[in-house]
């Protein structure tokens, strides 16, 4: 498998490094053959090429079988300097981010546990980066007003719910689609109207349709009540964070990116800069995002080594989880960034004993 790495900035080396010692680990475990390409995306690409997201990598993606990107610094960029999550996740198409939320023992708040998937959808919305064909979503005609257009479209509406309903079928068969069409009549009017289209061509499921905010508060109460949600894009940003600090940290859970051709292994958090150098961040959730790229390369090519190497890794990091002496620091426990990486290792090589 030919992986094309991204760094990123802040603590994007760190956490990329040890997700690559524990991916080359479980490849070796699994029979499987790790092709690695680097190249500098963020802060460290401006000073040395003049922009945060050269052209040779974005030419370089759809060679790639998968792309693992770090967490980017995008608030400290010059104006007009291109955010790399935002552009990738348009300029290839990448409509659906899948976060799954589950809780571990002794991590998660809840009184009831959660295991979902949250499919948000990723290329539009309110976000002013990805809503206008030219210029940006959002102006100021005046020093004292400020507007942003939500961009919503049946197309997109359609291809994310059609990527939930398949998750679903594939788990136990409900979806529910979160939305404020009480109030965004027409945006999640036409939202809703694409997912019931969709999901009636998947007859064996369930359909439900719950408003954001009664979403945001039975995630805490009644977790069990949800398996897949499906949600526009702002709404789906903040509900993913809102259900992974409830199961557990933000730094425990995976992410993808993904296209019908292309897949970006995204970590949840941000770069944290205030951390950076320190070796004390969570690689956890690069980890585990990289083990859902292999696991999304393994179906789309039939590769079952793939597979077995997506979910040896996902073993071992909840088995390292499971031991409160063997966390890190931000989850309570005493490990650095590379201790975590070289227990899960170890938990690898435990697996073959």
């Amino acid at each position: 498998m030919q992986l094309l790495v991204l760094p990123g900035d802040g603590i994007g080396p760190e956490i990329t490094a040890a997700t690559l010692a524990v991916l080359h680990a479980a490849a070796d475990a699994s029979g499987v053959v790790l092709e690695v390409e680097q190249r500098d995306i963020g802060l460290k690409s401006l000073a040395e090429q003049g922009t945060t997201l050269p052209e040779a990598v974005l030419d370089a993606i759809p060679g790639a079988d998968g792309v693992i990107l770090g967490p980017v610094s995008h608030y400290d960029y010059p104006a007009g300097m291109p955010n790399p999550s935002a552009a990738l996740r348009t300029r290839f198409a990448l409509y659906a981010n899948i976060r799954p939320c589950r809780s571990r023992a002794g991590l998660s708040i809840l009184r009831k546990p959660m295991d979902l998937v949250i499919v948000r959808e990723n290329t539009e919305g309110f976000y002013a980066d990805r809503s206008m064909h030219a210029g940006p979503g959002e102006f100021m005609p005046d020093a004292d007003s400020a507007f942003a257009i939500r961009k919503i479209t049946a197309a997109a509406c359609a291809r994310v719910t059609r990527a939930a309903c398949e998750i679903a079928m594939g788990r136990s068969k409900r979806v529910t689609a979160v939305h404020k069409a009480n109030v965004l009549k027409l945006t999640d009017g036409l939202f809703l109207r694409e997912v019931r289209k969709v999901a009636a061509e998947f007859p064996d499921l369930t359909l439900d349709e719950v408003i954001v905010d009664a979403a945001a508060a039975l995630l805490i109460r009644s977790p069990e009540r949800f398996d897949v949600i499906v949600t526009t894009n702002m709404f789906g940003d903040i509900l993913s964070d809102e259900a992974s600090e409830l199961s557990g940290s933000l730094g425990l859970g995976g992410s993808i990116n993904q296209g019908d051709a292309i897949c970006v292994a995204q970590a949840q958090h941000g770069s944290a800069p205030d951390i950076q150098g320190q070796g004390i961040a969570n690689p956890t959730s690069l980890i585990l995002s990289a083990a859902m790229l292999l696991d999304w390369q393994a179906r789309r090519s039939g590769d079952a080594a793939l597979g077995a190497c997506g979910r040896r890794v996902e073993a071992a990091v909840e088995s390292v989880l499971a031991d409160p002496a063997k966390r890190t620091r931000d989850v309570g426990g005493p490990l650095g960034t590379q201790a975590f990486a070289d227990a899960v290792i170890a938990a690898i090589r435990g697996q073959q004993a």
